[in-house]
């Protein structure tokens, strides 16, 4: 039992660490979507379950995070969104190959009637 308690620790570390060593610092494709009904419990799964077999596919993403916006407490904070993808790209090819990806393809068509309006911000890591 002390050796799991003096391990759990360690284990929680290393896997922190391998995370973020895994996030790829070269091009971030950060994307902010807005739903027609944001509240509706059904597009959200349709989504989700689209965007996840999407992430599984892309032969290109190599790390990627799917958020939902918090509470604003400050008003610098927009919250006005549904869902915001970061995906991350070895450079701004692999990105631009991954716009035309059949997986990339087949989650846009079959969620663009959910949402309302898209942004997309690109970024080019600053240490290449």
């Amino acid at each position: 039992m002390l050796f799991v308690l003096v391990m759990a620790p360690l284990l929680a570390s290393a896997q922190n660490n391998q995370m973020k060593e895994e996030f790829d610092s070269n091009f971030a494709h950060v994307v902010y979507f807005w739903f027609k009904n944001p509240d509706n419990a059904s597009d959200r799964a349709k989504f989700e379950k689209s965007l996840q077999t999407f992430l599984e596919n892309s032969k290109y993403a190599k790390t990627n995070f799917i958020g939902i916006p918090p509470k604003a407490v400050r008003d610098v904070v927009d919250d006005s969104f549904t869902y915001n993808l970061i995906v991350t790209f070895e450079s701004a090819e692999t990105q631009t190959a991954y716009q035309n990806e059949e997986a990339h393809l087949i989650f846009i068509q079959e969620c663009k009637d959910l949402w309302d309006k898209v942004i997309v911000y690109d970024a080019k890591g600053t240490k290449q």
